[in-house]
C-alpha cells in the first residue's frame, strides 16, 4: 500500500535533530539566532523548490512576499483586534492568492522562466518601494516593533527564552512544510508537475491542465512564503523594509536551493545549514572580506556541487559502492524522498 506521506522516518530523523540542536547552545542568543535562520531560509528554499524547481516558476520576489504578509498580519492583527496567530492565516491566504495570480498569468501568457523571473523581480522592486512609501502603515524605512505572536506565557510554562521557543514554532512550519512537499511530489500533482516541466505541450496533449497546476504550485509557494517571511520578522523583534530586500531574502535563497539540490526533498534543509555555517565563520571578518570571501566560497560550491550536495554526497557513495538507506534503486531524487 502506497504511503499517504512518503519517507516518514527519514523526517522524523531530521526533525529529532533539530528538536536536539538548540540544547548545546540553549544560553547563546547568538547560535540560537543561527539556528532559527536555518529553519527560516530552510522554508524560503523550500517554497522556491515546489514553484521553480518542480514548475520552472523562477519566483524573485519572495523578499516582497514575505513582507507583504509580515506587513498584513501586523495590520490585520492591530485592526481587528485579533491575536496575531488568527492574523497569519489570513495574510498568508492573501499572500497565496497574488502568488496564484502571478502563475496564473505567467501560465496563460506561456511565459518563459526569464519572463517569469522579469515579472517578479519587477514586482519585488514595486513592493520594496511600497513598504518604504506607506510609512503611515509601515512606518517607511524605520519600522516598528514586530513582538506578536505572545509566547511569554508558553515560555514561562516550559522554562525557556522566547528565542528558543521561537525557535521550535519555525520547526514545527518547517516540518509541516515538509510533509506537504512529500505528499505533494508524490501525489498526482507530482506527476503533473514533472511532465510541466519536462515538456509543457506534451503534458498538454495528454490533458494536463498545465494553467490550472502552475497555478496550484504558486499559491502554495506563496503562501509558505508569507508564513516564512513574518516569522523571519518576529524573529528579529523589528521589521523594516530592509528585512525584505531582494539581496536580503531572494538571493540567499536561491543559493541554500542551489546548494542543497533542486528537486532534492531535503536539498532546502541541507542548503540551508551549509550557507548559515559559512556565514556564521565568517561573520567575525569585516563586512567587505566577509562578503567576498561568502562569495568566492560559494563559488567553490558550484564549481563542484553543480547538481547539489546531496547529489554529489550520493555520487560519491554510489561510485564506492555504499548506498544510502531507504533507497529504491531510482533516481537521486525518487531514492532521497522513499522512506
Amino acid at each position: 500500500m502506497r504511503e499517504l506521506v512518503p519517507g516518514k522516518r527519514k523526517l522524523a530523523i531530521v526533525g529529532l535533530v533539530f528538536v536536539i540542536a538548540p540544547l548545546p547552545v540553549m544560553g547563546s542568543g547568538y547560535f540560537i539566532g543561527v539556528l532559527s535562520r536555518i529553519l527560516l531560509f530552510a522554508l524560503f528554499a523550500l517554497a522556491l523548490n515546489i514553484v521553480f524547481g518542480h514548475n520552472d516558476q523562477l519566483f524573485l520576489f519572495m523578499g516582497g512576499l514575505g513582507g507583504l504578509g509580515a506587513y498584513a498580519t501586523a495590520l490585520i492583527a492591530d485592526t481587528v483586534g485579533i491575536t496575531a496567530w488568527v492574523a497569519l492565516p489570513v495574510a498568508a491566504l492573501l499572500c497565496g492568492i497574488v502568488a496564484l495570480s502571478v502563475s496564473w498569468i505567467s501560465a496563460r501568457r506561456k511565459f518563459t522562466v526569464i519572463l517569469i523571473s522579469i515579472l517578479t523581480l519587477n514586482l519585488q522592486l514595486v513592493l520594496e518601494e511600497g513598504f518604504v512609501g506607506a510609512r503611515d502603515y509601515t512606518g517607511g524605512s524605520t519600522g516598528f516593533p514586530y513582538e506578536l505572536f505572545s509566547i511569554t506565557g508558553i515560555a514561562e510554562a516550559v522554562g525557556l527564552p522566547s528565542a528558543v521557543v521561537i525557535y521550535y514554532v519555525l520547526l514545527a512550519f518547517l516540518l509541516a512544510g515538509m510533509v506537504l512537499y512529500l505528499w505533494l511530489i508524490n501525489s498526482h500533482y507530482g506527476l503533473a508537475f514533472e511532465a510541466i516541466r519536462e515538456d509543457e505541450m506534451a503534458a498538454e496533449s495528454i490533458g494536463i491542465d498545465v494553467v490550472r497546476y502552475k497555478a496550484i504550485a504558486g499559491f502554495i509557494a506563496g503562501v509558505i512564503i508569507a508564513i516564512a517571511g513574518t516569522m523571519l520578522a518576529r524573529e528579529a523583534t523589528y521589521i523594516t523594509p530592509s528585512i525584505f530586500t531582494f539581496l536580503a531574502v531572494d538571493v540567499i535563497a536561491l543559493i541554500v536551493l542551489i546548494v542543497g539540490g533542486i528537486r532534492q526533498a531535503y536539498g532546502p534543509i541541507v542548503g540551508a545549514v551549509i550557507v548559515e555555517i559559512i556565514e556564521a565563520a565568517l561573520g567575525t571578518y569585516a563586512a567587505n572580506w566577509r562578503t567576498a570571501i561568502f562569495g568566492a566560497l560559494l563559488i567553490l560550491l558550484f564549481l563542484y556541487f553543480r547538481s547539489g550536495v546531496i547529489v554529489a554526497v550520493q555520487e560519491f557513495l554510489e561510485k564506492r559502492d555504499v548506498t544510502l538507506g531507504g533507497g529504491n534503486g531510482g533516481t537521486p531524487a525518487e531514492a532521497e524522498m522513499d522512506g
